[in-house]
C-alpha cells in the first residue's frame, strides 16, 4: 500500500509546482506520512485516518505562519499612476480655469491642471497629487515670495 501513498504524495507535490498556493503541498506531506505509517501497520483506516488528521494540522497550524513569512509587497504603480507624487516642471502655463497646462515629469510632458485652481507660471516646480484620466493634477510646489517696495 506504500507506493500508492508515495504516488498520491508525488501527485500532490508535482499539482504543488502547477499551482504554487502552498495548500497542496501539505496534502503532499500527509501522503508522505500516511506512506511511512503504511510501513508499520495494513490497516487502511488508520494510514487513511493519519493521512486526513496530518493534512488538516498541517494547513491549519502552518498556512498562517507561510502567508506572515510570504508578505504580498504593496503593489507597484504603473502607467499613468506612478507619476504620483512625482515632481515636475511647467513647460507651458497651467490656466485657473478649466484648460490645462503642460509639465514635464521625468522627461515626459502631460498634461495638466492645477489642483486649487490657481495659475501655476512656467518653471514652477509641481507635485502630481492625483491623475484624472489623462491629466495630472497638480500642486504648486515653487516658493512665491511678495517683495514689497521699501519707501
Amino acid at each position: 500500500m506504500w507506493i500508492f501513498w508515495l504516488i498520491l504524495s508525488g501527485f500532490f507535490f508535482v499539482l504543488e509546482m502547477i499551482t504554487v498556493g502552498f495548500l497542496v503541498l501539505w496534502l503532499g506531506i500527509g501522503a508522505l506520512l500516511a506512506m511511512i505509517t503504511s510501513f508499520i501497520t495494513d490497516n487502511i483506516f488508520i494510514q487513511t485516518l493519519v493521512f486526513v488528521v496530518s493534512s488538516i494540522i498541517l494547513i491549519f497550524f502552518t498556512k498562517p505562519l507561510i502567508k506572515k513569512f510570504l508578505k504580498k509587497e504593496t503593489p507597484l504603480l504603473t502607467n499613468a499612476y506612478s507619476i504620483i507624487g512625482q515632481r515636475g516642471i511647467v513647460i507651458k502655463e497651467i490656466p485657473n480655469n478649466e484648460k490645462m497646462g503642460i509639465v514635464s515629469i521625468d522627461g515626459e510632458e502631460w498634461s495638466a491642471k492645477s489642483d486649487d485652481n490657481s495659475v501655476i507660471p512656467v518653471g514652477a516646480h509641481v507635485e502630481v497629487v492625483k491623475i484624472d484620466g489623462v491629466k495630472a493634477i497638480v500642486k504648486n510646489c515653487s516658493s512665491t515670495y511678495n517683495l514689497k517696495e521699501e519707501v
